[in-house]
């Protein structure tokens, strides 16, 4: 086996976003692509001279191909030891658990999350750091300032590692580690929550269903409900993981999730419903006809973590997306903790968590998580419910509707308008901003305006400073119309629209989110002019 030092030519477009580097497959696999993107990581990320590297990914197409590059490469650039996941597989929570408990210099995790796979659709990378979490912007900006001028890349020359194989490989100097993709992490599980209780529970004729949707989880929800947990076989649907992901759109909300929804809705319901998206971070929780918005979910889960084995010794604060609404702030505040207002994105909470500050924290986007990792876990929320469902003993809606008393409702929903042109988008944030100025103490959506921002964060840790973060216009009442680019798509812009009302009155706490909304998501559409400059009627998809 010899080393290869290999020309190359850099690439314009290999700006990290959110969540790594996403592109369409054929994008991945031109000439020295994903090679640039690796080899730029490594040249930045410091000195990691015979230490060890996770890799592993959601199992969509190319995942197998690009982790063989990328064990060559890790080999050719004096990494020592490589853990990677049977098959290329590890969720990308389970990954950050790997990363943590082998104390790794760093991981790289193959997924595009939610967007659709396969030969015509969508492959992304990312590298998380030794805490497990995301790179930091200073991270990736290194990273993307060197994929501009990069003029060489190594490999090294040797055959493929059977990755369907548990085991220990030899690649050049470099120990290949193929390990079990589930085993360490469903162990992590059993440690956090009340597997008997939850067992008990299922075993007492509580219903449930899972949807994978064709994705990464399948296996580790097979494992944990029906092996470890004892749920009847046919709990988990969807399990089969494919590299199209079945086809579908793996994004667990109500419109793409659609086989759970419909089980869920119907005539025969189980008492509970979940689903997570590609690559497992991500989850959707319902009960018998009833829905849970992510940001209810954030904060009926801090009000209750001291029913779950895991966190019965307190947590020591909450922290949210600024995009999620404000439902954990006023469970934050009667518990007396401090309640963190971060910008998109999982790698604002790594610092907050390694300081001690928070344990649990989520964003509207259907990810929730706590300190036992650095990235949102799917599976995990799902557990957690499971076990509140099992102490509490009552149905998921007499839960949210007890929460709704107790705190107040707060109204939300997320309109996504998904790839429409760019440039239309970027107009249509420009016109909130130009209105900006004028709007405070007006009357829009039968109520009053007080300020108009960008909003900007200033990490409480190591003071960096995050800007343009999305475009706000709060309301006296507490109220609040967000508008913002997403960073995870990988054709055209998504533009969202956040739509938030708080309502005190329990009287009240019946209506239907869209009708609550109804003058805000108008003047949303007024302000912006997004309906003309996009010429769409209505949102891709309402959450």
């Amino acid at each position: 086996m010899s080393v290869s030092i290999v020309s190359t030519r850099p690439f314009d477009d290999q700006k990290p976003g959110t969540s790594g580097l996403r592109k369409k497959v054929k994008v991945f696999q031109r000439l020295n692509y994903l090679e640039n993107f690796v080899q730029s990581t490594f040249d930045v990320i410091g000195d990691f001279a015979g230490q060890t590297l996770v890799v592993g990914g959601d199992g969509r197409y190319f995942n197998r191909e690009a982790i063989q590059i990328i064990l060559k490469m890790a080999a050719a650039n004096g990494f020592g030891r490589v853990l990677v996941g049977q098959g290329g597989i590890l969720s990308t929570p389970a990954a950050s658990h790997i990363i943590r408990k082998n104390k790794a210099f760093g991981g790289l995790i193959l997924s595009a999350s939610h967007n659709p796979a396969g030969p015509d659709e969508d492959f992304g990378i990312k590298y998380n750091i030794s805490n497990g979490g995301p790179a930091p912007e200073g991270v990736t900006e290194a990273m993307f300032a060197r994929t501009l001028e990069i003029s060489e890349y190594k490999i090294l020359q040797a055959g493929n590692i059977p990755l369907d194989t548990v085991g220990t490989f030899q690649l050049g100097e470099m120990q290949v580690e193929v390990i079990d993709s589930v085993h360490d992490y469903a162990e992590l599980m059993k440690s956090l929550f009340d597997f008997p209780a939850i067992r008990e529970l299922l075993a007492g004729g509580f219903a449930m269903k899972f949807d994978a949707m064709h994705a990464v989880t399948g296996p580790y929800a097979l494992r944990i409900f029906e092996g470890m947990l004892g749920a009847p076989l046919g709990t988990v649907m969807n399990g089969a993981a494919s590299e199209d992901f079945g086809g579908g759109h793996p994004d667990p909300n109500l419109t793409y999730a659609h086989d759970l929804v419909d089980i869920m809705y119907g005539e025969y319901a189980p008492e509970f419903g979940a689903a997570s998206d590609g690559d497992g971070d991500r989850n959707m929780i319902l009960g018998n006809h009833f829905f849970v918005t992510p940001s209810d979910s954030l904060a009926v889960l801090a009000a209750n973590a001291d029913k779950v084995k895991g966190y019965r010794g307190g947590i020591a604060g909450i922290a949210r997306s600024m995009p999620t609404s404000a439902a954990a702030d006023r469970v934050a505040e009667s518990m007396g903790l401090d309640c963190y207002e971060t910008p998109t994105g999982w790698k604002f909470f790594g610092n907050l968590m390694d300081d001690g500050r928070v344990t649990l924290c989520g964003e509207e986007s259907f990810g929730t998580g706590s300190n036992h990792v650095r990235e949102k876990d799917g599976l995990w929320a799902v557990l957690f419910w499971l076990n509140i469902l099992a102490v509490r003993k009552q149905s998921v809606a007499a839960i949210v509707q007890e929460h709704w008393k107790r705190f107040g409702r707060n109204y939300y929903s997320r309109h996504d308008y998904e790839g429409v042109d760019s440039s239309a988008a970027s107009r249509a944030l420009q016109n909130v901003r130009d209105k900006s100025p004028e709007l405070p103490g007006t009357q829009l959506a039968g109520r009053t305006v007080s300020t108009c921002d960008d909003f900007a964060y200033t990490d409480p840790v190591d003071g960096s400073v995050s800007r343009n973060q999305g475009v706000r216009v709060l309301f006296e009442d507490g109220s609040r119309i967000i508008f913002r680019l997403s960073g995870t798509g990988t054709s055209g812009a998504t533009i969202r629209i956040y739509l938030e009302s708080y309502e005190a009155d329990a009287s009240k706490h019946d209506l239907d989110a869209q009708d609550a909304l109804a003058e805000m998501i108008h003047a949303a559409g007024e302000i912006s002019g997004l309906r003309k400059l996009t010429g769409r009627d209505a949102p891709t998809v309402i959450t």
